[in-house]
């Protein structure tokens, strides 16, 4: 009972057995750490080909990734977020594009840059493989050959949509 004014107050009970405010706390974590990542991505580029031109003009001040928070390529995986694949992925480099993916830190996020990122390309060969998500998990697609900045800057923003509508669990299962 509250002081005084003859109410009894009863915490409402969700279908798991939290009250409605941790629900609602836990709502908002994740909408405010959507909206932190999703502004905050750090990319390693994974360039083998041709497509580095198009990442370039990307980093170059007429597309400016960096309104985007992607603007500081990282060049060691245990400091990046985002995988760019950029360009034709050979087997010889399969397993080093696997280990790359492997060292970088939760959460993580794959870009496959171009078509012979997505899809082996017109390298229809023994020696390129057919598609990067035959080898790592892929999340985004930037078609093309090469792909021009505003496919990538498109791929960029439909990340962070992504991003930004994903579960984030960085706290313990009780909050």
């Amino acid at each position: 009972m509250a002081s005084g004014t003859g109410v009894t107050t009863i915490p409402i009970q969700s279908a798991g057995g939290k009250s409605a405010a941790f629900e609602y706390l836990t709502t908002k974590k994740d909408e405010l750490i959507g909206w932190a990542r999703k502004f905050s991505l750090f990319p390693y580029p994974f360039v083998t080909a041709c497509c580095a031109m198009e990442f370039m003009a990307v980093s170059s001040s007429p597309y400016d990734t960096d309104r985007f928070g992607a603007a500081l390529p990282r060049f060691s995986p245990r400091q990046a977020d985002l995988l760019m694949v950029v360009g034709t992925i050979s087997h010889k480099q399969a397993t080093v594009l696997k280990t790359v993916y492997d060292q970088m830190c939760e959460p993580k996020w794959v870009m496959a840059f171009g078509a012979c990122a997505t899809s082996g390309g017109f390298y229809q060969n023994y020696a390129a493989v057919a598609g990067i998500d035959k080898i790592i998990p892929v999340d985004i697609y930037v078609p093309g050959c090469p792909p021009r900045p505003e496919m990538v800057i498109d791929g960029i923003m439909q990340l962070q949509d992504l991003i930004a509508r994903s579960s984030h669990p960085i706290l313990t299962k009780d909050f």
